[in-house]
């Protein structure tokens, strides 16, 4: 006999679990892309780390955590406390675009979703199981 079981989550909960994932998937992608851009030395990334003025080593280390945190958030024993780190960064990055004078609404949207995420992801935030 085998020990493991299969649990079916009734259809509503299979759904939010479903809807919860694409938005982790989606989120990722963001991340992904806006990492490598980064790490890259993409112009506009060059040109708006310039503007921040926090030198460009920043620029990387942004791009790292980019890409960790999307790493993260498609590991399900991570993807709480990547999603409450991403929180973390879209907040600094939504405060710094809004006192460059930078349009926040990309940040600022990834930012409700990566909340949205780590809230519904609390229960495996206080302890990696």
């Amino acid at each position: 006999m085998s020990n493991s079981r299969t649990v079916v989550l009734p259809a509503s909960r299979r759904s939010v679990a479903v809807a919860l994932w694409v938005a982790q998937a989606v989120l990722a992608l963001q991340l992904a892309a806006g990492g490598v851009l980064k790490l890259i030395g993409d112009a506009a990334m060059v040109d708006l780390f310039a503007e921040i003025g926090a030198g460009q080593w920043f620029r990387y280390a942004v791009g790292l955590v980019e890409l960790a945190g999307a790493v993260g958030l498609l590991i399900p024993r991570l993807c709480g406390l990547a999603a409450l780190g991403v929180t973390a960064l879209l907040v600094g990055a939504t405060v710094t675009n809004v006192a460059l004078g930078v349009a926040p609404w990309l940040p600022l949207v990834l930012l409700l979703v990566a909340a949205a995420v780590a809230y519904a992801r609390r229960s495996e935030i206080g302890g990696l199981r």
